[in-house]
């Protein structure tokens, strides 16, 4: 059930910890070393340990004066407190089309300045209390969140506050925001996972649509001070927030505190309709090629347009999701890493937005095997609509990873709250984690079969791949998977499609 693990991440340890520790190892003789050695038979597989409890927290409810809602639940036992503003709505219903990346900037901003503070002594006043504030708007929500002690959350509480109604957006901030993001911009261009990430959104969905934009060059230069004082206050309204707090502190004391420290944020603003243009139709299977000469890899990106959330085949989905591509032994990273060594790592992932979010697969492979990891990409998914049904442990593995993450998901105060927000941000039952396990519990071979029938239509793929063309593109098309058409690292075509 172990979930795959990051490639970067283990690497990072072994060059940091290995030779350091074989040096530091002190000699020893032989007979102490015979001595030493373990009893533990490591031939036996050890037996898995007791499944983890869930226990979700009660919580408890009410509206404030400024329409914004306030959820409380206690959490006793250390005396933390975690504090978030939760937004339903984000860059997607508040962001102006033609300025892409515009609520990142105001995000970023919040903490530059405020009419009673500057940029060093809002920080200063953090590192004092002992925590920070962070600030976030995603496509389709927002936060303005914080963990700190018991003792230090009125006070922390109170940083927020000016954050949240008095930011003045310094210009030299906002210059200083711009060329840094213009510089990570640039480098993102040069790493192909980084142009996938641009080209494969705006290949499935188009720019017409806001699941397919992304922050631009051209959209970071545009965007002005004013851009953001007007973001900022048609955004930042009570009127589609929901204010939770976990953890040592009674519901009376979270309600007192937060109306006390919000005093000044005033009532307007409502929850925003999730309405999308249109996704486009679906385009027999195309290659997409954007060159990257040099490159050491080529980065995958295969989908389509998949169903939003609030699909009934949600549940059915993230079971077979589980065996295609999250767990370590899924079939695309069992195969296309570990029996053809083709790749550190590869899977697959829905999007579940409030409209249709995309489904994915993909990772980065070694270059000479650029063809071969295709081939092995288009049988998979062609194999989990049933043409290899789902084994016994298939399932039992995948329904086991599922319910048994869950439980450490509410571990801490923070955890705690997220799942809370999560529950008002995403439209969902209140009581959907006591369901979670018997929804997830509920999903049969045949259910998953269907849905992958449903929502993955190899006939119908768009496939990004990223790399060295002159190395890689005439192997491609003698696969005869699908025609090629070539794109710039922006998305855009340079050349008619190539027909096998």
């Amino acid at each position: 059930m172990n979930r795959r693990p990051s490639f970067v991440s283990g690497l990072a340890a072994a060059v940091v910890f290995a030779a350091p520790l074989a040096a530091q190892q002190p000699k020893t003789p032989a007979k102490q070393q015979a001595a030493a050695k373990s009893s533990f038979d490591r031939r036996i597989v050890p037996t898995p340990g007791k499944v983890p409890d869930l226990t979700v927290p009660f919580w408890g409810k009410v509206s404030l004066a400024n329409g914004a809602q306030l959820v409380v639940s206690e959490k006793r036992g250390l005396p933390l407190v975690s504090f978030q503003i939760s937004f339903i709505g984000g860059a997607n219903q508040y962001e102006p089309e033609e300025k892409p990346g515009l609520a990142n900037f105001v995000a970023n901003m919040l903490s530059e300045g405020t009419t009673h503070r500057n940029g060093d002594q809002i920080s200063n006043d953090l590192q004092l209390l002992g925590t920070e504030v962070n600030a976030f708007i995603g496509g389709e929500s927002g936060r303005v969140s914080f963990e700190s002690t018991r003792d230090k959350f009125a006070a922390t509480l109170a940083v927020l506050a000016d954050l949240l109604e008095n930011p003045t957006f310094p210009q030299d901030a906002l210059d200083r925001l711009r060329a840094r993001t213009i510089v990570s911009l640039t480098v993102n261009r040069d790493r192909t996972s980084g142009i996938a990430n641009v080209v494969f959104p705006k290949s499935v969905f188009g720019t017409a649509h806001p699941y397919g934009r992304s922050m631009n060059e051209a959209s970071v230069k545009a965007i002005t001070r004013d851009d953001l004082v007007a973001f900022y206050k048609n955004y930042f309204r009570p009127g589609h927030a929901v204010i939770s707090v976990v953890g040592d502190i009674s519901q009376a004391e979270a309600k007192r505190a937060v109306e006390n420290a919000l005093s000044g944020w005033k009532a307007g603003g409502s929850v925003p309709d999730f309405s999308y243009p249109a996704a486009p139709s679906p385009k027999p299977t195309t290659i997409y090629l954007v060159d990257k000469p040099g490159a050491a890899q080529s980065t995958f990106a295969l989908g389509e347009v998949g169903p939003p959330r609030a699909t009934p085949d949600y549940f059915a989905l993230r079971v077979m999701n589980e065996m295609l591509g999250v767990l370590f032994q899924s079939r695309l990273n069992h195969n296309i890493r570990e029996v053809k060594g083709y790749s550190y790592g590869v899977g697959s992932s829905f999007g579940f937005g409030k409209g249709p979010g995309a489904f994915r697969a993909g990772g980065d492979i070694v270059t000479a095997k650029t063809d071969s990891a295709l081939i092995e990409f288009m049988k998979e998914l062609r194999d989990i609509r049933g043409r290899r049904p789902p084994s016994d442990d298939e399932l039992a593995q995948a329904k086991a990873s599922l319910v048994q993450s869950l439980p450490s998901t509410f571990a801490s105060v923070t955890g705690v709250n997220n799942n809370i927000a999560s529950i008002y941000t995403q439209g969902l039952a209140e009581d959907y984690y006591q369901a979670f396990a018997r929804a997830v519990n509920a999903v049969t071979r045949e259910d998953v079969v269907r849905v992958a029938q449903k929502y993955i239509d190899p006939e119908h793929l768009t496939i990004v791949i990223v790399g060295d063309r002159s190395k890689i593109e005439a192997p491609l098309i003698a696969t005869k998977i699908a025609p090629i058409v070539v794109l710039d690292v922006n998305g855009d075509p340079v050349k008619k499609a190539v027909t096998p």
